[in-house]
């Protein structure tokens, strides 16, 4: 019988962050890898979607999202970054970001189309665009810096570029971009005509008084740019994938065209707990990103102590060590050893690059654990023999 799994599918393997998880469960040990908190957000918001449960907010939500969600959506974007946004026209709720980006790019990106990204990169982006039968080019962020080249972007960026797939804070690297570089991007973008999409997940979790810029935000930028966001990673509620597109009216249209033959509709008892977190909650994610930087310090200390030098992030939950010094040309080869020899999981990141070789030896870790789970983890490490 021939596989019955479509072309479309048959050449996109399963995603790493599955993969590592259930050796994580398997073995036992402790996931440094998948970047999920150990603990929840606040709890006025638990109270909020048990209150939304209980007054019977059970049925289907409007497919672009409750009017209450989309107004606190509209006011953190204004409050945060100046940004006077429509809610009834220019945001849509998603399930989770990782649909708003599926939602983005089916509905804005005919075959063949040339889209930019920066690796490495979350894995969804490539599975999406080999979806939607675009023509991926990468600008690589290489270590140990992780930082764009202007002269790759510059490259990269042409005629025949339709979108740019930008992500920051950015998952792995944890690089923050500048304003500067985010600049030449806004530059190219409108010498090009071209459209961008920013994932901005982690746009709260920003380290050592750095600041995170939107795209939206530079001159000539909010008419072309899709802002991507959601409430997982900065109140620590990753599993609820609530979501959201904010952007000039044609480009949410296009998310919402797509999300409606996707999921329709989210979550419906969760999204007034999540306009409750961004009106009530307010500076919970900056006390957030304080508590995870003495966490980023504990893990990047104890990485280093074990002979894992790592590069320190600038946001996110992620810290990335070249593995090669220990004799480990493959850093998936490490990670698969590490449950028996550290009791340890970590993730590779070959897997995130068009370019392998410039990723094989990298292995990132996530420090959004609680503190005597990382500093065990790094105990761990310490004592094991990491050597190939």
């Amino acid at each position: 019988m021939p596989t019955p799994l479509s072309r479309r599918l048959a050449h996109i393997p399963p995603t790493i962050f599955s993969e590592m998880s259930a050796l994580a469960v398997q073995t036992g040990a402790l996931n440094l890898g998948q970047g999920f908190p150990d603990a929840d957000g606040p709890r006025s918001v638990v109270a909020a979607a048990e209150a939304a449960l209980e007054r019977g907010a059970n049925q289907y939500a409007p497919g672009i999202g409750i009017p209450a969600l989309r107004a606190a959506i509209a006011r953190h974007q204004q409050r945060y970054y100046g940004l006077e946004v429509d809610p009834d026209r220019e945001v849509v709720v998603t399930t989770g970001c990782t649909e708003a980006i599926a939602g983005a790019l089916l509905g804005l990106v005919d075959p063949g189309d040339e889209v930019v990204v920066l690796e490495p990169y979350y894995d969804s982006y490539t599975a999406m665009l080999d979806m939607c039968g675009a023509k991926r080019r990468a600008v690589t962020l290489r270590a140990p810096e992780f930082r764009p080249d202007p002269d790759e972007l510059r490259a990269a960026i042409t005629d025949r570029t339709k979108l740019v797939l930008l992500n920051t804070p950015h998952n792995p690297t944890g690089t923050v971009l500048t304003r500067e570089e985010l600049q030449l991007v806004a530059d190219l973008a409108i010498e090009h005509d071209v459209l961008v999409v920013t994932d901005e997940v982690y746009e709260h979790l920003v380290f050592d008084g750095r600041e995170h810029v939107p795209m939206a935000m530079l001159p000539g930028m909010w008419e072309r740019t899709l802002t991507l966001s959601s409430v997982g990673k900065s109140y620590s509620f990753t599993g609820w994938k609530v979501g959201w597109a904010t952007g000039p009216a044609p480009l949410v249209q296009a998310v919402l065209a797509a999300k409606q033959w996707l999921t329709f509709t989210s979550g419906a008892p969760l999204q007034p707990a999540v306009a409750h977190a961004l009106d009530h909650e307010p500076d919970w994610p900056a006390e957030l990103a304080r508590d995870l930087q003495t966490r980023r310090d504990l893990l990047c200390d104890g990485l280093a102590a074990a002979g894992l030098e790592p590069r320190v992030p600038e946001g996110t939950y992620f810290a990335t060590t070249d593995v090669s010094h220990l004799g480990w040309t493959d850093g998936r080869e490490l990670c698969l050893a590490l449950p028996e020899r550290a009791g340890v999981v970590a993730i590779p990141t070959q897997g995130f690059y068009d370019d392998a070789e410039a990723g094989r030896q990298l292995v990132r870790w996530a420090f959004c654990k609680q503190p005597d789970v990382i500093a065990e983890g790094v105990r761990r490490l310490a004592a094991a023999d990491l050597r190939r």
